[in-house]
């Protein structure tokens, strides 16, 4: 089920790119895919083409979890606040009696799953609150050091996909201003997107906690709370593009249902678009996925890709390479 170019106005052209700059998205196989995608950045690149778009608004976004790196078996923030919590749970052991810390602390992922992402929050409400946001990004930073994935056995920061590295690395190299996002929290999420990405973090947009000021030593520090300020999935991802760009992006990219209102605020804007979903069913190389993980469902979206204007991505077909081979 593919749809083309993905602008929702008319077929696919055939591509202008010189072969020189096709050969950058080495990791990507030929195919539809790859051919809507150079396809797509050359038209709206193309100076006094009919596509052309200006600099200032080559803008794209990119869900994280499950699009940028892996998130299975559970979304990665989830390990960090596990780990967070297991001593948390040494000073307070009652903690660990009750649900859903306990399904974290006995790897119960079912259970885990069954609460929903947003309920999930709880658990890193109760890890994360308490510091101040320069205190919690250093202890993810620690922890992104040493922590590996237990079934990939990688660095997480080596768990990032290879293809769209290439991706981003191509759109920015033709003029685009690339966002992230995401679900997960955003001062961990931020910690690390200028390095895995090239994103730096005044370009994510995230879930947050609430905070407060307070002052230590005559220097303010905003303290994390254990309250959602802001939960950014579905919906909420359109309404916070529109708030913190300013701008409606030409191009998206995602990988389940709860992106599907950003793909399609994306595929719907006037002039060339381009919005792209990730199936993730090569349980070979990664993992295969979709309806069944609750915690990023991939239903509607997939069913409905082409009616609305979606380029289905298959991880199996069309990428070369899922990981760097540095690990």
């Amino acid at each position: 089920m593919r749809s083309g170019s993905g602008s929702g106005r008319r077929p696919p052209r055939r591509s202008r790119v010189a072969d020189n700059v096709v050969s950058v998205l080495s990791a990507w196989n030929d195919g539809p895919a790859k051919s809507a995608i150079l396809d797509f950045v050359a038209r709206v690149t193309e100076q006094g083409g009919p596509d052309f778009v200006p600099t200032d608004e080559r803008i794209a976004v990119f869900d994280h979890d499950g699009t940028l790196w892996c998130e299975q078996p559970l979304q990665i923030q989830f390990f960090f606040a596990q780990d967070r919590l297991k001593e948390l749970a040494l000073e307070y052991p009652p903690l660990a009696e009750r649900q859903p810390f306990k399904a974290f602390m006995e790897d119960d992922f079912r259970t885990i799953a069954d609460y929903g992402k947003q309920d999930m929050f709880e658990v890193m409400l109760e890890t994360h609150s308490g510091l101040s946001i320069e205190a919690f990004q250093r202890i993810v930073a620690a922890w992104l050091e040493t922590a590996r994935h237990r079934e990939l056995d990688r660095p997480y920061l080596a768990c990032v996909y290879q293809p769209q590295l290439e991706l981003l690395d191509h759109l920015r190299a033709n003029g685009f201003k690339t966002f992230i996002v995401s679900g997960g929290g955003i001062d961990f999420v931020r910690v690390f997107t200028q390095q895995a990405y090239g994103v730096p973090p005044e370009q994510v947009i995230a879930s947050s906690l609430k905070v407060r000021c307070e002052i230590h030593d005559g220097r303010v520090q905003l303290i994390k709370e254990s309250e959602i300020h802001l939960f950014n999935d579905r919906d909420v991802k359109a309404h916070q593009i529109a708030r913190h760009i300013g701008r409606r992006p030409i191009l998206a990219f995602g990988n389940s249902d709860g992106d599907l209102a950003m793909l399609r605020y994306v595929a719907t804007g006037e002039g060339a678009r381009l919005a792209l979903l990730l199936h993730h069913d090569d349980g070979i190389r990664e993992f295969a996925y979709d309806r069944e993980f609750r915690l990023s469902a991939l239903a509607e979206a997939l069913d409905r890709a082409e009616e609305y204007g979606i380029t289905l991505v298959g991880m199996k077909d069309d990428w070369k390479t899922i990981f760097s081979s540095t690990a």
